[in-house]
């Protein structure tokens, strides 16, 4: 499904990395997002080379052939984004020295340089000098033959992670039954809603920051409205805010100056207000439904663009479905308190349009604490959706985004038997996950349960999740086929178990 090298094709490998997102590309170096997007339409292929990637890189990842990264895991940043845009990605390359100054990147003796031609292989992880010729791959009649095979014995539903009508166009393509995930923040890293954004968070009042977010609104409406639409009548899991504010903001001295002047702030007032939300551990800080509880008017913003978006498709005669997802909650109280704030948006949208729609609340179980009180979350939201990314880093004490550093001697060793990160640990997160669906389950039969996290692409964890009494998993887009074929297996080999 991704181009591949030619196994017959001579190779220099430079170093080694994570094989992070399948595929192969080729292209000149670029270190910076902005360059990879000039050079990319400019016509080049350009690889996008990040010591990590953030969300402010999104552009530049578009823009790239392939993507590679000095640190990260199987589900960092660089890792996630790349599988869901189906780019081929080299995540975790420990020994690779990069140099923004200089425009270099330094492996086994050997100095490559901005614009210079390299290979990576995501389904590797090497990387090599200059280019290898590649092979572009062929889905043929069997192809359609097996999926339809596939179907006929799965019960277990395959969404799709994606953000975007193109991605979920893509997800269609290959038989996605929804969207198990739409993550808001990329959305906001466009020129014209980063402004905003920043206006919002610098902001010393709601008043202010309440004018501030609002102008996103038709922004957001228009995204949730196009992926709504590419997706009826199937339901589309769009998760609130998550990431922490700091993300928004600039670290670099240049473009702090030039933020400062488009926000006619000083410098020193805006360094105040970034030094302020820095925090030790942001992946446990101040994210998720905390941002919707300290500030609601970003959960007011989100709900109405998503219930107007819906209320428009509705007098098209569509089926639009959307389930708006709470973030991160570890107590019940948390998710009342978002919920109220979303089911009071949409009576307001409803009397304001004059149309009757359909949604559902649910929260993202990532949290060790959220399994242990699923039984009370349960008597509040109409889904759970295991976000086994989060589940993991918490359960285990991981960084995903640091993991890297020393999986490789855990898995040389025999400490771990494969990447937690990739392949649900069974005996630890598993064990949570079961629990959360027994607890959930015991006050509320109905409750929609389903996993957003990597796992739901890998075919060893959808066999646990099948026995698990999940009801669908979701994916990145490329891997939905694989995860419609080992739904089948796992059906399979429950029936001759029995």
């Amino acid at each position: 499904m991704h181009p591949t090298l030619d196994p017959a094709a001579p190779r220099t490998v430079l170093a080694r990395g994570l094989a992070a997102s399948p595929g192969a590309a080729t292209g000149v170096v670029v270190f910076d997002a902005d360059e990879a997007e000039r050079r990319a339409h400019g016509g080049d292929d350009v690889l996008l080379v990040r010591i990590e990637t953030s969300p402010e890189d999104i552009h530049g990842m578009h823009a790239a052939c392939g993507i590679l990264t000095a640190r990260g895991g199987m589900t960092s940043h660089a890792a996630v984004v790349a599988r869901g845009m189906g780019r081929p990605c080299v995540s975790g390359a420990s020994d690779v020295r990069i140099d923004y100054g200089a425009g270099t990147l330094a492996a086994g003796g050997r100095t490559v340089f901005a614009g210079d031609v390299i290979t990576i292989d995501g389904s590797t992880g090497e990387i090599m000098v200059g280019r290898v010729p590649m092979v572009e791959p062929e889905l043929g009649e069997e192809f359609t033959i097996l999926m339809t095979w596939a179907d006929k014995y799965r019960i277990l539903k395959v969404r799709a992670n994606a953000e975007t009508p193109e991605d979920a166009r893509i997800a269609r393509e290959f038989g996605a039954e929804g969207i198990g995930l739409c993550r808001t923040e990329h959305m906001f890293f466009d020129p014209e809603r980063i402004s905003a954004m920043r206006k919002m968070i610098i902001a010393e009042d709601e008043n202010n920051r309440r004018k501030a977010i609002m102008k996103l609104l038709p922004h957001q409406r228009e995204d949730f409205y196009g992926i709504l639409k590419a997706m009826a009548p199937y339901p589309v899991t769009i998760r609130l805010l998550d990431p922490p504010l700091h993300e928004f903001l600039p670290q670099d001295e240049n473009q702090i100056s030039k933020l400062a002047n488009e926000l006619d702030v000083s410098i020193k007032e805006l360094n105040t207000r970034i030094n302020n939300l820095h925090e030790t551990n942001p992946m446990l800080g101040h994210r998720g439904c905390r941002l919707g509880i300290s500030y609601p008017e970003i959960t007011e913003m989100q709900a109405r663009a998503i219930f107007e978006a819906t209320a428009q498709l509705v007098r098209e005669e569509k089926s639009p479905l959307p389930e708006v997802m709470v973030p991160l909650v570890g107590t019940v109280m948390e998710f009342k308190h978002q919920k109220k704030i979303i089911d009071n948006i949409a009576e307001i949208v409803k009397i304001e349009t004059g149309v009757a729609f359909e949604y559902l609340v649910g929260t993202m179980i990532e949290l060790p604490r959220a399994c242990a009180t699923a039984d009370q979350i349960a008597e509040e939201a109409q889904f759970f959706s295991f976000g086994t990314n989060d589940l993991t880093q918490t359960t285990y004490g991981f960084s995903r985004d640091d993991i890297g550093g020393f999986l490789p001697d855990y898995l040389d060793q025999k400490i771990l038997p494969a990447d937690p990160f990739q392949s649900i640990d069974q005996e630890g997160v598993g064990s949570l996950v079961k629990m959360g669906v027994e607890k959930g389950r015991s006050v509320n039969s109905k409750l929609k349960i389903g996993i957003c996290g990597e796992h739901g692409g890998d075919p060893d964890s959808i066999q646990f999740f099948h026995k698990t009494g999940l009801d669908y998993v979701s994916c990145s887009p490329f891997r939905v086929p694989i995860a419609r074929l080992a739904a089948a297996q796992a059906m399979l080999k429950a029936l001759i178990s029995t």
